[in-house]
């Protein structure tokens, strides 16, 4: 059997287990609605099973039955639709933004080692910082700042904090990467006075492919993450992180619209991670991680 239908077989599987493994949420999900008292249990003061009233854990049926309900001149579905939209192409813009500069750190790390000895640190330590505390300085930063003669606009500010999460795993990914290929390869290399660039077009990039998808798919699921919690510190509109604080508002008695807008946020992720398995199958000749160690 070929690569290639193994591989075709593999993502067949993939997709089988994650649509199994969400039916297995969906039935655990009605099973403790059924199962569970409407106020929930609680043991004193301590809360072990939670609420499980409409308001609190509406059925599946009613959070996609919600969708064809009004929404002003539109319904839920289309109020989600325009809003994810909005979010995946931020999303997409930080991934680019979170992608170059990644990659460009971890160049520059590879070829000077004091760069990586002093800047690794730093980087890492960079994700410790909360989106929530760095939100509201970025906005503060890029308000007084003028990009290529026209005002910043906050949905920049939404892409730099989205791309601030992007950038790390494809910097370490990247590097981790670079730093594969043999010491004997690397030799071979410089023994046909290749130059350092050679070496890396054609060496150390093919080697750290298998590194790099990996890390693009948590840095997608992170662009993601970023551009919701950056749309909700910073209050801007149009984003479907605005549109759950909305909704949540609005759920007093009827949780169903906060569900269908959290599980349309879900399944942007899910749009996202597949642009970069798109990005992964064109590059799958160099899927296979190349051996040793520098």
């Amino acid at each position: 059997m070929s690569s290639s239908v193994l591989q075709a077989n593999s993502r067949v599987i993939r997709i089988g287990y994650a649509v199994a493994a969400f039916l297995v949420l969906a039935a655990l999900w009605e099973a403790v609605k059924a199962a569970v008292p409407a106020r929930g249990v609680a043991i004193g003061d301590l809360r072990v099973l939670p609420r499980t009233t409409d308001a609190a854990m509406p059925h599946l049926w009613t959070v996609l039955t919600v969708l064809g309900e009004s929404d002003g001149p539109s319904t839920v579905g289309a109020t989600l639709l325009r809003t994810a939209g909005f979010t995946c192409g931020l999303a997409l813009l930080a991934l680019a933004i979170g992608t170059v500069v990644g990659i460009a750190l971890a160049v520059l790390m590879q070829r000077f080692g004091f760069v990586e000895r002093g800047l690794l640190p730093y980087v890492i330590v960079s994700q410790t910082v909360p989106l929530i505390a760095l939100a509201p300085l970025v906005a503060g930063w890029g308000g007084k700042m003028v990009v290529a003669g026209q005002p910043w606009r906050p949905w920049m500010s939404i892409a730099v904090i989205a791309a601030y999460l992007a950038f790390f795993p494809v910097g370490v990914g990247t590097l981790r990467g670079l730093q594969a290929p043999a010491k004997a390869s690397v030799e071979l290399l410089h023994s046909y006075s290749a130059s350092w660039w050679q070496t890396l077009i054609h060496l150390r990039f093919p080697a750290a492919v298998p590194h790099l998808l990996p890390a693009l798919r948590l840095a997608a699921a992170a662009s993601v993450i970023g551009a919701v919690v950056a749309e909700i510190s910073t209050g801007t509109a149009g984003g479907i992180g605005r549109q759950i604080i909305v909704f949540a508002q609005q759920a007093t008695g009827d949780a169903a619209r906060l569900y269908a807008a959290v599980l349309a946020a879900a399944l942007l992720g899910v749009v996202v991670t597949v642009v970069v398995s798109v990005l992964e199958y064109a590059l799958r000749r160099y899927a296979r991680p190349a051996g040793g160690a520098r």
